[in-house]
């Protein structure tokens, strides 16, 4: 319980975040829906439109809601300008606002449509206007019934918002995503228990306005909204930078959603500090999010894979080795993209398809060959992009793989699917320190339909000249053998006593390899 504890201790920083995120999400979807409440209320038309655009809205997942906004957002930058943000708050807003809608226009409509006729004609007939009508008579009748809506909303949204971490806004979805992947449940536990507190307290506190609107109790609605008020502005002036401006420049760190990424993030960000920069991460983003991110320059810095380049970005099916892929996809970055490749690390993090020792013996597979003939009897895993990845389509084709079932799980979880044979066979990591650790078998590939996977810092436009920092980063490059990066991974995944954080990790590794 101790490591619970101090996890929670330091949530302060995300909490604050969370609390600002999920409070301006609500009061823009207030702002939103109470207005068309309103319209919706005289109109059956206007009612059917807006309560259908709401229900179609809750039907999408709120991940691939938040997902949707970073592409919406980019084509917009044509007309607002480069200076449109496409990752963090802006985009999480928009999407929780979304998704904030429905309950808070559904209890309004409903409760402005079922007001009682005879009391409408009431305040017709002492010759009231509209807006009278509307504030005197409606509003005060109404308000129980929409504080009920902002409840749910609040409920919802405060829970949506965990996973604003993957569009690289800092919540308390950070230590819950970072602790899936390090298997640290300590951050897991706290992570889920700051949200769950948090939406408890945030309804009680909109209950105690909703009982006093019922009981027409001043004092009671109006001591609510001011606790909500000062837990909202504590939050706001825990974020605010009272401090003056030490003159350094920051650099952001982007980063995908595996252990090793999380490691590379956080040693680079230790090599920029020495030299005097400000460091930010955006931790957890999805490979397509952060390579666009980083073109745009929405973060200056992210690594990332040849294979990965070769096959997602540039769309390339074929295999003309090592060196020519790199020179292309140098190339490619620099004309395209506008980016900059500043170099590979030193190692590769293959895709490579691994099998639990004793299984593989058993079955007398050791090549993907081999595992076609047997792939109609066994289910295999793989994380949540590989089955939609053009390495599974070009491995598949070459080999005629044809699965009984094919499952997506967590990086954490595939490995442990494997153990548990839920999964003969998996898209493992060739850097994983897991596949020592599990005794697995990494099967040959004789056709080589699996390309490269050597590891890059790719920089944003913005910083593709910054002669300052690439002098930084200049020691990393080469100095990280497989080795060593296994090690590092291993320590932050592992189960024992002996567990690392990625900082802790990172820390290990500059020191293995000499930086």
């Amino acid at each position: 319980m101790s490591g619970v504890w101090d996890a929670l201790m330091g949530l302060g920083d995300v909490l604050a975040q969370h609390v600002i995120l999920a409070a301006c999400a609500i009061g823009l979807g207030i702002a939103v829906a109470l207005p068309l409440a309103v319209w919706a209320s005289r109109s059956q038309a206007v009612a059917r439109g807006a309560l259908g655009f709401a229900s179609l809205v809750q039907t999408i997942p709120a991940l691939a809601l938040l997902a949707l906004f970073f592409p919406i957002l980019l084509s917009l930058r044509a007309v607002f300008g480069e200076r449109l943000p496409t990752l963090g708050f802006l985009p999480a807003l928009l999407a929780l606002a979304l998704y904030a809608l429905l309950p808070i226009l559904r209890n309004a409509v409903t409760a402005q449509t079922n007001l009682d006729p005879g009391v409408i004609e009431a305040a017709d007939g002492v010759g009231m206007g509209f807006w009278q009508r509307l504030r005197l008579v409606e509003a005060p009748l109404a308000a129980p019934y929409i504080m009920a809506g902002i409840r749910t909303a609040a409920v919802w949204t405060i829970g949506a918002a965990t996973l604003s971490t993957t569009i690289g806004q800092p919540s308390l979805g950070d230590p819950i995503f970072a602790g899936l992947q390090t298997q640290n449940w300590s951050l897991v536990l706290a992570g889920c228990i700051g949200s769950a507190g948090l939406a408890i307290i945030a309804d009680a506190l909109l209950g105690t306005i909703e009982a006093g609107f019922r009981r027409r109790d001043r004092r009671l609605w109006l001591g609510g909204a001011i606790a909500v008020a000062l837990g909202v502005a504590a939050a706001f002036a825990s974020q605010a930078d009272w401090s003056s401006d030490d003159g350094r420049d920051t650099i952001v760190i982007g980063t995908k959603q595996f252990s090793e990424q999380l490691i590379l993030g956080r040693l680079v960000g230790e090599q920029l500090e020495e030299a005097g920069y400000n460091v930010e991460y955006r931790e957890g983003l999805g490979s397509a999010v952060v390579a666009q991110a980083v073109a745009n320059g929405s973060i200056d810095l992210y690594f990332d894979y040849t294979g990965t380049i070769w096959a997602n970005q540039m769309k390339r099916t074929d295999n003309p080795g090592r060196d020519a892929m790199y020179e292309a996809i140098v190339e490619w970055e620099r004309d395209v993209q506008g980016t900059r490749v500043l170099g590979k690390l030193g190692f590769e993090n293959a895709y490579a398809l691994a099998m639990r020792e004793d299984r593989a013996a058993e079955l007398g597979i050791k090549t993907i060959e081999d595992l076609s003939r047997a792939a109609p009897q066994l289910v295999a895993g793989g994380d949540p992009e590989w089955f939609e990845r053009p390495e599974w389509f070009a491995v598949r084709d070459a080999y005629g793989l044809n699965f009984a079932n094919e499952r997506n799980f967590s990086p954490t979880f595939m490995y442990n699917a494997l153990r548990s044979g839920d999964a003969d066979v998996i898209s493992a990591y060739t850097s994983d320190g897991r596949i020592a650790a599990d005794n697995l078998v990494i099967l040959d590939d004789p056709r080589e339909a699996l390309p490269s996977y050597d590891t890059l810092i790719i920089l944003s436009p913005e910083r593709a000249d910054d002669a300052r920092m690439k002098a930084a980063l200049e020691p990393l490059l080469g100095s990280i053998n497989v080795d060593a990066m296994r090690e590092a991974n291993f320590s932050v995944d592992r189960t024992d006593g002996e567990k690392k954080t990625p900082r802790e990790a990172a820390r290990r590794l500059a020191e293995d390899v000499g930086l």
